[in-house]
């Protein structure tokens, strides 16, 4: 049995369209000239609403304003981002023999109503959201700490440079998707233990792995 932590935007949600139009609507609203681009998320080193708004050229003295009205714009939205193709299955796949759960600089909430619109609830043990004090290295080692016994394996799954170095501060292995908001060079190149391209080559990893 491992403990496998997922990061949230851009690893299981698909939430690259909505942080780019909420960026942009959030930016209007408090006056800040800035066209939002793509680029603004994938060459971010901390991949956090406080970050991207620092990127989107906010005032700082404006940037808890524009977390907080990311965060509405999102717990607005009618419905949940959409899950990445085949990411619902390996879940449950995966909870059948492994403890999971999310570690995210998006809130509990935001993560629950994903949760449940894909009725994968009772397949995540916990959620570590931005709401919880903490760096999302310290986050990653409180998971480890409540979950797992000495020698056990940790695995950290995430899209951005930050998950990865995150998990070398806990002293957990990384396991970067090339499916998120972060380039695959960028990711290789900050030392990701194990890069995957699909669903079925993440549960192709941990079957052979474990």
């Amino acid at each position: 049995m491992a403990l496998i932590l997922f990061d949230f935007d851009g690893v299981l949600a698909d939430t690259l369209n909505d942080l780019l139009q909420f960026g942009q609507e959030v930016c209007n609203e408090l006056g800040v000239a800035h066209i939002v681009v793509r680029e603004d998320l994938s060459t971010l080193e901390v991949m956090s609403f406080a970050t991207f708004g620092r990127q989107l050229e906010v005032h700082e003295a404006l940037i808890d304003e524009f977390v907080r009205r990311c965060l509405e714009k999102v717990a607005a939205k009618e419905s949940p981002p959409e899950i990445f193709a085949g990411l619902a299955e390996v879940v449950r796949e995966l909870s059948t023999r492994h403890v999971l759960g999310i570690v995210t600089t998006n809130t509990s909430q935001n993560v629950k109503a994903f949760l449940a619109q894909n009725k994968l609830e009772d397949c995540i043990r916990a959620i570590y959201g931005l709401e919880q004090p903490g760096t999302k290295a310290e986050k990653i080692s409180m998971a480890r700490n409540q979950f797992t016994a000495a020698g056990e394996a940790v695995y950290m799954i995430g899209d951005a440079v930050s998950d990865i170095h995150a998990a070398k501060q806990a002293s957990v292995k990384s396991i970067a998707v090339s499916w998120g908001h972060q380039s695959l060079d960028r990711l290789s190149n900050a030392g990701a233990d194990h890069v995957v391209h699909s669903a079925g080559e993440l549960l192709a990893f941990f079957e052979a792995a474990i």
